[in-house]
């Protein structure tokens, strides 16, 4: 096995169209979801959280169905607004829970569970959320002061934090993830693409972006040191960053080492293509 130094365009792995995937469902769903949360910022929200939390420590928002969007705080509170909307369903199902611990506090939308022996619950880290058979809206907006970090997950819905100054992670089913930040982040959808926008890149163990019906774009930072793993079946690869990789170039796979290489980042799509991007000197 001979390692060589490939640039953008030599790893630039161009193959077979995109496969067709099937869009219709997801369309009308997220037009359903459009028309539902129309109107929110000229809407009083029906739920409003304002606190401090330790630098370090975490605000994470937990929806259903609707999207989350974050930005930087202009001074050291965070603030959550929610508005709810629906069709058919009764938007006071819903509820909002606000449950604070050790590491931060979390906030869920919490929709009625259709078993009363396994109800929808808010908790740290997660907790059971079912939304089936109910099309009440619940769209966050929360602001996220500098060094707070952001844990957002949502079920049916995009997720979109802008101008954040601290650690993101951020998850979906049905939906896109749109982030840029000074800090880190983090981020997994299954029908979306994820744009991420990272001001660091001084992780510690794995840094991951999946999907599976979407593109995956990722800007980083100059002098990057990593060891990449990029995958898809249906689309293309490419690297602003010279990589030195060893064996052969497999139309599915690329891995290699950027720069003193060590943190394992990991781009992973089956539908889509990959792209990561370097930034401009001194962003």
């Amino acid at each position: 096995m001979i390692p060589y130094a490939a640039t953008g365009a030599l790893v630039a792995l161009l193959i077979a169209p995109p496969h067709p995937v099937a869009e219709t469902a997801l369309r009308q769903e997220s037009a359903a979801l459009a028309d539902a949360a129309h109107g929110f910022a000229a809407q009083q929200p029906h739920f409003q959280w304002q606190g401090r939390i330790e630098r370090g420590k975490t605000i994470e928002v937990r929806g259903g169905n609707g999207s989350i969007r974050a930005e930087r705080a202009s001074g050291d509170a965070v603030e959550v607004t929610a508005v709810k909307r629906a069709r058919r369903s009764d938007p006071e199902s819903v509820t909002i829970e606000v449950v604070p611990h050790g590491d931060g506090v979390t906030i869920c939308a919490v929709y009625p569970s259709r078993r009363a022996s396994s109800p929808n619950e808010c908790q740290p880290g997660g907790g059971s959320s079912n939304v089936r058979n109910n099309d009440v809206v619940v769209e966050f907006r929360v602001r996220v002061p500098e060094g707070v970090r952001l844990v957002a997950g949502s079920v049916n819905g995009e997720i979109e934090v802008r101008d954040l100054a601290s650690e993101a992670v951020l998850s979906t089913v049905n939906g896109s993830v749109d982030v840029s930040t000074t800090g880190l982040a983090r981020a997994s959808t299954v029908n979306g693409s994820i744009k991420a926008v990272l001001g660091r890149a001084d992780w510690t163990g794995d840094l991951e972006f999946t999907t599976v019906n979407g593109s995956i774009t990722v800007e980083m930072p100059q002098g990057l040191g990593a060891e990449l793993e990029a995958t898809t079946v249906n689309g293309h690869i490419s690297s602003d960053f010279p990589l030195t990789v060893s064996g052969r170039l497999s139309p599915r796979r690329l891995q290699g080492t950027i720069g003193d290489g060590g943190r394992r980042l990991r781009l992973a799509t089956v539908n889509g293509a990959i792209r990561l991007r370097r930034g401009a000197p001194g962003a």
